[in-house]
């Protein structure tokens, strides 16, 4: 019964890894789309591998942690041959997102981000702080194979960073919220909802590939959805808009012409950040104060019951 039991936990163990691992691949293909060259160095403004290896550790544990070092091969196989001093990226890539899990539990981080403490976490130490392992390890492996100029050191760890950071705030939210996720049993609540999506992908399509400056339009109807539909809302309409500057940006068009590679990264990721941070956070104290009231509301409710229970002269005292 015992060894059964342990085969049972292996089975699980591994299946885990191996779904890891070809989410991993996958989403690194498709970041790869919107890849730029940053000093002759490959990077994606939005490396979404790094929120699916953080959502899955909090899911699973850190015993899934091959699956993200899989994945991170697969990646480095699919746009060179790999050599042996690629090992350095997988470390970096796989040790980046067991540091981010490592700190989020120390700090009593909850998965459902109904806490202004738990969007912090999530910003700080599950995605700005960590990610500097990735980008540092990744990048110092570019420069010591001679592959990157010590120069391009910096503005390549930059942009490497960025991505890997952006990943997870704008990832793992949306990764997280999704088990919860049920449809309004209300018929306003579901056209509203509907008229918001649509409403997003209109406004960050145009804001994003339009000439004049109107790149701000995107933020009232991200404290639309994180008012109204918190995280639920807010995590596709963050992703829905960074994937639009991207394309804009990668292309060149709109609000990033006419400029450098550096004033571009810098425009986007700003764009990115600021977008994610508004999100996340107005998602998360808009949900601890719902859950305030509603547990004020259910004192009040227990509280009234006592008193009725207490008052004198009730028919048949």
């Amino acid at each position: 019964m015992v060894r059964t039991e342990e085969w049972r936990r292996f089975r699980g163990t591994l299946l885990g890894i191996l779904i890891v691992a070809t989410a991993y691949y996958a989403s690194g293909r498709i970041g790869l789309l919107l890849r730029v060259v940053v000093e002759g160095a490959v990077v994606t403004p939005l490396w979404l591998p790094t929120g699916i290896a953080v959502a899955a550790l909090l899911w699973f544990g850190p015993r899934i942690w091959p699956g993200i070092a899989l994945g991170t091969f697969f990646a480095i196989e699919h746009l060179a041959s790999f050599q042996l001093a690629d090992v350095g990226i997988i470390v970096g890539n796989t040790l980046a997102p067991l540091c981010a899990y490592v700190l989020l539990r120390r700090v009593g981080f909850r998965i459902e981000i109904d806490r202004l403490r738990d969007g912090l976490a999530l910003v700080f130490l599950g995605g700005l702080v960590p990610m500097l392992l990735s980008a540092s390890i990744g990048t110092g492996v570019l420069v010591a194979t001679g592959d990157l100029a010590p120069a391009a050191f910096w503005p390549v760890w930059s942009a490497w960073w960025a991505g890997d950071a952006m990943g997870v705030l704008v990832l793992t939210p949306l990764l997280l919220v999704v088990p919860r996720v049920r449809v309004p049993q209300d018929a306003y609540r579901v056209a509203e909802g509907v008229g918001l999506t649509v409403a997003a992908g209109c406004v960050a399509l145009v804001a994003t590939r339009s000439s004049l400056s109107l790149l701000f339009l995107v933020f009232p109807l991200l404290i639309w959805s994180a008012v109204r539909f918190q995280l639920a809302g807010s995590a596709p309409c963050v992703l829905l808009v960074s994937v639009l500057a991207i394309s804009a940006a990668t292309d060149e068009v709109g609000p990033f012409a006419d400029h450098s590679l550096f004033e571009i990264m810098v425009n986007l990721q700003a764009l990115n950040g600021s977008a994610a941070l508004t999100a996340l956070l107005l998602s998360a104290m808009v949900t601890e104060q719902n859950n305030i009231r509603a547990e004020i509301e259910r004192v009040c409710e227990d509280l009234a019951e006592v008193v009725e229970r207490l008052a004198p002269g009730r028919p048949g005292d």
